[in-house]
């Protein structure tokens, strides 16, 4: 495939598989480049330049019918630097703004499975994966190196009505980070052990339950138990509906959004003594129903309302002048709402309609705040036209409804609006997209930072400032 955008941008990929007998293979491979791209002629890049080599390759063996082994490696290598237009393009800049990511990522996958019969089989699983980074901005550097895996073995066994799945799991998180600077490094390990099992009950016809628990034992934040429910009801042909709730944690992490924007400069590592695992619970109820609307359109809806709270968040405060630390204030974070989904079908017509509702609020110490960068009403529209294998053009549009930003002023509402279109042949298609077309860009009516262009201290973005962009191109299939 190649692509091509009106924002600089260039894509090649590839993509090939075969089988050899018992051995089968696949292989994924791109390039992409992008030049710096400012829209909105402010002399800062809304889509900054950037570099990417990505090879996949996999091989799949199949000792027996009931014995199969697949193992692969996925690498992309990047540079990507943003900031000073001028700077980048390879003016002269006194005292230029920018930020370099140079990353490395490569991850060794493999999976294991062996049946006895249909309803009992053996599987192993693992991940090891290895990231390096560096962040460079003016005379500052951030760099480090992380390596995460996950291994987990389970066994599947019982009958049609009543299925079991039962293992065990190891998650390892370590971070090192670079030493470049006398301020505390960010390094952590974190070792999860687990244990889980799930049990899919079909009672009737018209009746499922699924029930699990699992158990984890991290090595700096202890024991964590559970459970997870859910039930399916099919009240008839045209109507089916489910209920369920969950508990769930998240260890405390040094890489959050908050971080990221500071590049990780002044922050100080998280002090374990004194901070507690963020842990949730939730529930959600949908109701999908499937009918014929004038014996000629195909009509499908489904409701869903659910519920979340997060005790105890991590958020990361400037505690004094340029020194932030993550601190956990007494309180909760709550989601509540409702997403509904509309799908109507008329020959080679398709509809599809969505809106979300989400009240998300945080209160702490006894205060309740509206949490930022939430749309709480937000709708999505597609109309789809496609004759099968020869035509497809689509016309999307979003809209996202007032945000309340960090600094306690509101975002204003916008639409954003595209047109994708694809002709098919036998061998290839050609492909032109026109994405965001009525130019929605948070420059056209709010800014993105104050200060100097040479220290910009940026604004909550809350809306696209790319823009309109249009994208075209080829896709071969030997």
């Amino acid at each position: 495939m190649l692509n091509a955008t009106s924002a600089l941008g260039l894509d090649l990929s590839g993509f090939y598989s075969d089988t050899y007998g018992k051995l089968g293979i696949t292989v994924f491979v791109s390039y992409n480049i992008g030049s710096p791209y400012d829209p909105a002629d402010i002399g800062l890049t809304a889509i900054p330049e950037y570099n990417r080599y990505t090879i996949n390759p996999r091989v799949f063996y199949e000792f027996k019918e009931d014995t199969k082994l697949d193992i692969g490696v996925n690498t992309t290598v990047e540079e990507r630097t943003g900031g000073n237009i001028d700077y980048l393009e390879g003016e002269e800049v006194e005292d230029p703004f920018f930020e370099r990511n140079n990353t490395a990522i490569t991850t060794l996958q493999s999976g294991f499975e062996h049946s006895w019969n249909e309803n009992n089989r053996f599987n192993l699983k693992n991940s090891f994966s290895f990231f390096d980074r560096e962040i460079e901005t003016g005379d500052y550097i951030f760099a480090g190196k992380q390596f995460a895996s996950y291994n987990e073995a389970s066994v599947v066994f019982g009958t049609d009505k009543m299925e079991w799945v039962g293992g065990l799991n190891l998650w390892v998180d370590r971070f090192e980070q670079e030493v470049l600077t006398d301020a505390p490094v960010v390094d952590y390990e974190h070792l999860t052990y687990g244990a889980f099992i799930q049990n899919n009950w079909t009672a009737t016809n018209w009746f499922q339950l699924e029930t699990g628990l699992r158990t984890d034992y991290q090595n700096e934040y202890g024991w964590f138990v559970l459970p997870r429910i859910s039930a399916m009801f099919t009240i008839s042909d045209a109507i089916t509906t489910r209920i369920g709730g969950g508990m769930g944690y998240k260890t405390p992490s040094v890489f959050t959004e908050d971080a990221e924007r500071l590049q990780f400069r002044n922050v100080i590592p998280i002090d374990v003594s004194t901070t507690e695992a963020e842990n949730s619970i939730g529930g959600n109820f949908d109701i999908n129903y499937r009918t014929e609307l004038f014996e000629t359109i195909e009509f499908t809806s489904n409701t869903l309302f659910f519920y979340t709270k997060i005790d105890k968040p991590i958020i990361l405060e400037n505690t004094s002048e340029g020194i932030f630390e993550y601190l956990q204030p007494n309180g909760f974070i709550e989601s509540k709402g409702i997403e509904a989904n509309l799908k109507f079908r008329y020959k080679d017509f398709k509809l599809f309609t969505g809106y979300t509702f989400a009240d998300v609020n945080r209160t702490e110490n006894g205060n309740t705040f509206e949490m930022p960068l939430v749309s709480k009403h937000r709708l999505n529209n597609v109309l789809m036209y496609e004759l099968h294998e020869k035509l497809k053009i689509g016309l999307e549009g979003y809209y996202f409804s007032p945000q309340q930003l960090s600094s306690g002023a509101t975002g204003q509402d916008y639409w954003i609006f595209g047109l994708m279109t694809e002709k098919l042949w036998e061998d290839f298609s050609i492909f032109l997209n026109f994405e965001n077309f009525t130019d929605t860009r948070q420059t056209r009516f709010d800014s993105i930072y104050t200060g100097s262009i040479s220290n910009p201290q940026f604004r909550d973005i809350y809306a696209p400032v790319d823009g309109f962009v249009v994208n075209g191109g080829i896709k071969l299939f030997f």
